[in-house]
């Protein structure tokens, strides 16, 4: 009778000591959608970089852990995460992901070819339509804002701007605009075709004409100025990029350009990545808005990339000039995914067109479209 009560006092001791009581339905569910984005990243490699770091963090975001995600107590040390998330919640890793790819950014082809800044523009109703929408459907001003941006493809200035108006909503919109990112080969497709004719897309641009240095270096400075001048909510955005872009066109910097373009960029995508990750957890995540959230992604998308291609046939009606209204649905912030799609879709069409370099014209245009926007919102909706 002893034994048996000694074993059972230590299987008693050992179930006290682990945490399987604490599992909840919820983070089981979570498990699924954990396992679904780590298929996403591995094997369809859907913007692997990031949804890997943010489905890892789900993970650890939905299992009992201990001196990882808690707030300190008692004059104690907090978790880890606890200090890596301040990244987010203090507004530093969205702007210093921006100085990376102002780093690995050329703006030559839109300091050429300067009229496809509307396209760039155009792409922004679907931040618009999308904030619209979200009102309509119970969302408040601030986070419908948050939403909406998720139309510019762009994951840093989603997670920005959820960031300052919306926090509680981060992890459905980070994970929204991080997948619609890594899907836009599959959704812009489609829409590229309705919307032009065989001839449309095989309209062929003339090449590029050289940009100096100089150019490039003014026109990050004026768009610094200006942009701050105008829209001041989004400064640390745009300063940024900015700063990345000079030390990238400087040519006396080379060493904190590569850092900037390597080192830096990748340190902080797994931070900002396990930093999203970390507030999915269920019982924040499992829920009606976060349905609705995805819904309206896939609406901000199509929106956007429809708006970008319907601005270059307007364009074509009034210029000699004529632009493949293929490179309109560029215009979407994911560098330079969305410029590659342009480029595919228009060698289906004609495979001796070339329009990658033409297409990056409006998908820089949209990086700072959206990043405009983006200041937008903050100055009209931020308490």
């Amino acid at each position: 009778m002893e034994n048996g009560t000694s074993t059972t006092a230590l299987l008693d001791q050992i179930w006290a000591l682990n945490a399987i009581a604490d599992v909840t339905w919820q983070m089981v569910v979570m498990w699924a959608i954990v396992a679904l984005l780590f298929y996403l990243a591995i094997y369809k490699k859907f913007e692997p970089l990031l949804l890997v770091p943010i489905a890892f963090g789900a993970l650890l975001a939905n299992l009992p852990t201990e001196g990882l995600i808690n707030p300190p107590e008692g004059g104690g040390a907090g978790g880890l995460y606890y200090y890596i998330a301040k990244g987010v919640e203090y507004e530093i890793f969205p702007p210093l992901i921006f100085l990376g790819v102002g780093a690995l950014t050329d703006f030559g082809p839109l300091i050429a070819n300067p009229r496809t800044l509307l396209l760039g523009a155009a792409a922004q109703f679907g931040v618009f339509a999308t904030f619209i929408g979200a009102t309509l459907i119970g969302f408040s001003a601030m986070q419908a804002g948050a939403i909406g941006i998720i139309g510019g493809a762009d994951g840093p200035t989603s997670i920005f701007l959820a960031n300052k108006l919306a926090p509680d909503l981060l992890a459905p919109i980070a994970v929204a605009a991080y997948s619609y990112m890594a899907l836009v080969p599959l959704l812009q497709p489609p829409i590229m075709r309705v919307l032009t004719t065989e001839r449309e897309r095989r309209i062929r641009m003339k090449s590029l004409r050289p940009v100096s240095r100089l150019e490039k270096l003014i026109f990050a400075l004026l768009v610094t100025v200006l942009v701050i001048l105008l829209v001041p909510a989004a400064s640390a955005l745009i300063g940024m990029l900015m700063l990345g872009n000079i030390l990238r066109e400087s040519l006396v910097t080379e060493r904190l350009a590569k850092a900037a373009q390597n080192e830096l960029i990748n340190v902080v995508t797994i931070f900002l990545g396990t930093s999203v990750g970390i507030t999915m957890t269920g019982e924040r995540f499992i829920n009606a808005d976060t349905l609705k959230i995805l819904g309206l992604g896939v609406i901000a998308f199509c929106v956007a990339t429809a708006a970008g291609v319907l601005m270059a046939k307007a364009m074509n009606l009034v210029s000699k000039t004529k632009i493949n209204p293929l490179i309109g649905s560029a215009g979407v912030s994911a560098v330079p995914m969305a410029a590659r799609v342009s480029q595919v879709e228009g060698q289906r069409a004609d495979p001796g067109n070339f329009l990658l370099m033409h297409a990056m014209g409006p998908n820089v245009a949209g990086v700072i479209g959206t990043a405009v926007v983006a200041g937008y919102f903050i100055a009209s909706f931020a308490p």
